[in-house]
């Protein structure tokens, strides 16, 4: 076993048929279906308990190293995790329950929760050796790829596509990244990036549908969210929803929690999505086991625009054995809530992000939230990302 390896890195597993293979710094998809694998920990083995966790520094998500594949003295950090947990009461009066709660991502190195599986994916290829790293992205997994890279001393390849953010495609260039921007959408710079992996076998992907160590980053946000609250587990948490892998490592994480005994139960995830890009939503109302990709995307959500999520199966799982629901609100609806969360808390989003307070609103007006129950939504990203957005839904509105 790779020294970089937790011990209680077991194996890696199909989430889908159970195939399983050695752990490893690169692991295979299933040799069965062919989809992505999960890393396994064996927690009877574990050799951590909660109440060490008191007594250990809140300054990031590697406090959880134990529980994460990759040890801690691996690690590509900058101090990645260990964001806020912040109560919203003007919020949770406007959308209509008792308790209401911002996880903000924002607060992470490069503005994003993309930096939980940045640090995990380029600690990886840190380990093994690799020169350069690609990827494809929406915008924000590339800004934190290319941070990670020069952390490391890798050089990074990313494809973005047109309509990402001018702040995006500048920082890949600001950190040494090579940014190759593709006419089109997200669809678009995937096929792109998947093309250049032909000519450049030395490329190590990084992409979210090539490795299982993005999502085994982004399940640090559970972790986080059940200590922040002392192990009581919220009602609901909802989640900005386009490729889906933070759901699927959050729930990951939940289970992992509830195996150990340190949370008695498990909350209902939602998928949040925009009226423009829901696939998600689309295949869970019609009772679907996979999805259906939207042939023509379109909203000002660039990082929940994934047309077709590779890991939709699981996703519409994780909906289903939680109890949860998918939701999807207008692009209005999702500025709006934007605003909102800036002008009553103070709090700048990204309008990603605010697709989790619109759905979770509808929520509640559907019924499958009770006033009486907590909420929690992950704010993945800073609205420093796109002011310009913002603003101009303010001017909309003649402010």
């Amino acid at each position: 076993m790779d020294a970089a390896l937790t011990p209680a890195y077991h194996e890696v597993r199909c989430p889908r048929c159970d195939w399983s293979a050695e752990p490893s710094l690169n692991p295979p998809r299933c040799g069965d279906c062919g989809a992505m694998v999960e890393p396994q920990l064996e927690l009877t083995a574990l050799e951590l308990e909660r109440a060490q966790l008191a007594e250990r520094s809140f300054e990031s998500m590697w406090r959880y190293a134990e529980l994460l594949p990759i040890e801690a003295d691996a690690a590509v950090t900058m101090g990645e995790g260990a964001t806020p947990l912040l109560d919203c009461p003007k919020i949770a009066d406007e959308v209509g329950v008792d308790s209401f709660s911002l996880k903000i991502e924002g607060e992470n190195p490069t503005g994003t929760f993309k930096d939980r599986g940045a640090t995990l994916s380029i600690s990886a290829a840190n380990a093994l050796g690799v020169e350069e790293i690609a990827l494809s992205s929406a915008g924000n997994a590339g800004h934190a790829a290319a941070a990670y890279a020069a952390r490391a001393g890798l050089k990074a390849h990313v494809f973005l596509p047109a309509r990402a953010s001018f702040t995006m495609k500048a920082m890949v260039n600001v950190l040494g990244g090579d940014l190759t921007v593709v006419e089109g959408r997200l669809q678009d710079a995937g096929r792109a990036f998947k093309s250049a992996l032909e000519d450049h076998p030395e490329w190590h992907p990084v992409a979210t549908d090539h490795t299982p160590f993005r999502r085994e980053g982004k399940k640090t946000m559970f972790y986080e969210v059940a200590e922040q609250r002392d192990w009581s587990v919220p009602d609901h948490i909802v989640y900005p929803t386009g490729g889906g892998v933070g759901l699927l490592g959050m729930f990951k994480a939940a289970n992992e929690l509830l195996e150990l005994g340190w949370i008695d139960r498990l909350p209902a995830f939602h998928a949040a999505q925009s009226t423009g890009c829901a696939p998600v939503v689309d295949a869970f109302n019609a009772g679907a086991d996979d999805i259906t990709p939207i042939e023509r995307p379109d909203t000002i959500c660039g990082g929940i625009e994934v047309n077709a999520p590779g890991a939709g199966v699981e996703v519409l799982n994780v909906l289903r054995e939680s109890g949860g629901q998918a939701i999807a609100t207008d692009d209005d609806a999702i500025l709006d809530a934007a605003l909102s969360v800036a002008g009553l808390e103070g709090i700048g989003i990204a309008p990603t992000a605010a697709a989790g307070v619109s759905g979770a609103a509808a929520l509640v007006d559907e019924g499958h939230i009770s006033p009486d129950e907590d909420v929690v939504v992950i704010a993945t990203g800073t609205g420093l990302k796109e002011p310009d957005v913002l603003r101009s839904q303010l001017m909309r509105h003649g402010i």
